[in-house]
């Protein structure tokens, strides 16, 4: 089958949904499928031979963050060129509502499109405004998937009708079997305890779990903090800098490290505040033996089986973190239930399994396409009847 997938974030910054589109193609031309991409990404960024790129990204407020975002003229044209290029069975784009080439893609494919939305709000103002400029492509749309029940509540919410539930990947083998590195490798007297996200985005929450650091160092003095990720985070950074090493930032870090890292830490926190539709780091922690404290989102909630594979704290709440966080460490029969009740759990988010799902969409998808296009067809000898 050949398919095409668009991201519609740039690859110069991955994310959440660039790191799940590329994990689906390569999982994809595993199993020897065709598979092309096509994503924002700058000329000097490094993509895989599979990615075509639409041209350079702008910065752009959207969903709550700012993410990196491709449209214009050259977008459209190189849209264009790729779509007819491809010549798919199926062309699955991701976020398609997403003001860059995901919109331009489904504005202009003539393949069937299965469409995945990952972000979930209540109400949002870019679905909204967006909704006329889509309407013309709603109809190329034969499948619907939503990664998260809270991101197929935003669908239904907006556009009517229904989504598929089929969860983010996470190659949960990976982290399982992953080797960690001494350095960030915790005792019981000093357990190390991470953070990993962009710093100077409020709704990650940093600033929550900076809030609790002191309390925690006052019950559990040899404790060390590990932050990673992009961004400019000077004000935590003087916030925290009298704690000295008990306190490291570690700046962006590679996949790799990400996995090495999660595989060495007692406990890792996601403090975010609000805007999540899954957690595939909370899975990729999870996977990788590490015990996890979330703030009770919903979205969190779900994939934790409402505290069955982790802890959970009130949002936003400092405070109730530290007494979380205090709790986890001092537990040990409360982490290890919780470790083994994950260990199983997060079977259903591995890529075979969701890619298996996804197959099922396509093959569906492209099934129907065709026994339209049958139907369509003129029999000749009915045409010839007609037109004696």
């Amino acid at each position: 089958m050949r398919i095409g997938l668009v991201c519609p974030y740039s690859f110069d910054m991955p994310g959440g949904v660039q790191f799940h589109v590329r994990d689906l193609a390569e999982k994809l031309l595993e199993q020897g499928e065709s598979v092309q991409v096509l994503a924002p990404a700058d000329e000097k960024t490094e993509i895989p031979d599979y990615v075509t790129s639409s041209g350079g990204a702008l910065p752009v407020r959207y969903n709550g963050s700012v993410a990196r975002l491709s449209f214009g003229p050259v977008a459209a044209a190189r849209t264009q060129r790729w779509l007819a290029g491809g010549d798919f069975d199926v062309v699955h784009i991701h976020e398609p509502f997403a003001p860059s080439v995901s919109l331009i893609a489904l504005r202009q494919a003539e393949a069937p499109v299965v469409a995945t939305f990952h972000s979930a709000q209540t109400r949002s103002r870019a679905l909204q405004a967006a909704y006329p400029l889509v309407r013309p492509g709603l109809e190329r749309i034969r499948a619907r998937i939503a990664v998260s029940e809270d991101a197929r509540s935003t669908v239904v919410d907006h556009l009517g009708g229904d989504a598929v539930i089929i969860p983010n990947g996470v190659f949960t083998r990976r982290f399982a079997q992953a080797r960690g590195a001494q350095e960030w490798v915790g005792t019981a007297q000093e357990p190390t305890i991470a953070f990993l996200g962009r710093l100077d985005e409020p709704r990650k929450g940093l600033q929550v779990l900076a809030t609790a650091v002191p309390t925690v160092l006052q019950r559990h003095p040899g404790a060390r903090f590990l932050i990673a990720g992009q961004g400019d985070a000077t004000p935590v950074r003087a916030e925290l800098a009298h704690h000295g090493s008990a306190v490291q930032f570690l700046g962006g870090i590679s996949e790799r490290d990400k996995t090495a890292l999660l595989s060495s830490v007692d406990l890792y926190i996601a403090p975010q505040t609000g805007g999540e539709s899954f957690g595939i780091v909370i899975i990729e922690a999870l996977s990788a033996g590490a015990g996890v404290i979330a703030s009770d989102l919903l979205a969190f909630q779900r994939v934790l089986d409402g505290g069955r594979s982790g802890y959970l704290f009130r949002t936003g709440d400092a405070a109730h973190l530290s007494e979380v966080i205090d709790e986890a460490l001092t537990d040990t029969d409360g982490r290890l239930q919780r470790h083994e009740y994950a260990r199983e759990a997060v079977r259903r988010y591995d890529w075979d399994t969701v890619t298996a799902q996804i197959r099922e969409v396509y093959q569906m998808v492209a099934e129907a396409a065709q026994v339209q296009a049958t139907s369509r067809r003129p029999n000749l000898r009915d045409w010839l009847g007609r037109n004696r």
